[in-house]
């Protein structure tokens, strides 16, 4: 148990570097999208009429969630069988497919590039690849706005909840925490469509993310001073500013990145030509400006760094106990 424990360890920090160096290469194909194409399918069969069924959403969940995390432990355990190195080397590739942070600065830097170069038209298609929100009437501000805020959070949504699920179950944990995150990006939404049938996608994301984006927040607050941020300020408007969110879970970072940066994030939004009404998270210090982009990068690397850390802490006083 103690060497598989830190066969995991180490293969957790492999897919952690690998991922800081070089990010998903396009030609490789993605866990991410095979979950996708399951949920098509289950969709597909399963779900029926305006607004879906409920029983059958959770169905859903249950079908995409089990075998997406029954097939990676399937595999490992074989490759286990086979001799610890193939262990390793196939557990330290699942890791790295299962972190987002290179690609996240990668697709956010390119948004800030076209900002600074005054090609507003080229940064609102840049960030419209990495947010929901419509985006052809954003101006320069609600463009750095936009990019900001999905860097803060996917600090916990595309970072630090894998890493959490990973160091709690292995790869397969990691795996079973991206198939339910995906449900929610898929069909998660309170709309005609999906209002009963994603509802079970919607809730279950909702529970796998309580811990990870508190932690993911307590951590940015921690690492603040190292990357030359407001750590202070990051306190005091995560604790005023966290349950601004009908979500239970996204304000937890975007809170905190608000804070440290001294800016104002979030509020009104359209998606699908329908404006959202939402508060405003943090107070406006000075204008939000194209190098906040790159500011809640840094924070993002800290933080996760801060949480590959606590990962090995705890493990190492776990295998020292066995």
């Amino acid at each position: 148990m103690d060497k598989l424990l830190f066969l995991d360890t180490a293969a957790l920090v492999i897919g952690f570097l690998i991922d800081f160096v070089v990010g998903d290469p396009r030609a490789l194909p993605h866990p991410v999208v095979g979950m996708g194409k399951l949920i098509t399918l289950c969709e597909k069969r399963l779900r029926r009429g305006d607004g879906g069924d409920l029983r059958r959403g959770a169905l859903t969940v249950v079908i995409v969630a089990g075998l997406t995390t029954a097939l990676p432990a399937a595999v490992l355990a074989l490759a286990w069988r086979l001799h610890p190195l193939a262990y390793l080397a196939l557990s330290s590739l699942m890791s790295f497919q299962l972190i987002a942070a290179r690609d996240l600065v990668r697709e956010s830097r390119a948004v800030q590039t076209a900002l600074e170069a005054g090609d507003t038209a080229r940064a609102r298609r840049a960030v419209s690849m990495i947010v929901g929100r419509d985006t052809q009437a954003l101006d320069g501000a609600g463009i750095c706005r936009a990019a900001v805020e999905t860097v803060a959070e996917n600090t916990s949504d595309g970072v630090i909840a894998p890493l959490f699920w990973m160091g709690l179950l292995g790869p397969a944990g990691g795996f079973f925490y991206k198939a339910v995150n995906t449900m929610d990006s898929m069909i998660g939404y309170k709309n005609e469509t999906y209002l009963l049938y994603g509802r079970a996608a919607a809730k279950t994301d909702d529970a796998v993310n309580f811990l990870p984006a508190r932690l993911s927040a307590l951590l940015m607050v921690l690492v603040c001073p190292l990357v030359g941020l407001n750590g202070k300020n990051a306190w005091r408007v995560f604790r005023r500013d966290r349950k601004k969110h009908e979500s239970p879970n996204s304000a937890q970072t975007e809170s905190v990145c608000a804070g440290a940066l001294g800016v104002e994030l979030a509020g009104d939004a359209s998606y699908g030509g329908v404006l959202h009404k939402k508060p405003r998270l943090g107070d406006p210090l000075r204008p939000i400006e194209p190098r906040d982009i790159t500011r809640a990068g840094r924070l993002m690397y800290a933080a996760s760094a801060a949480m590959l850390a606590l990962i090995l802490i705890l493990r190492t006083a776990v295998i020292a106990c066995i």
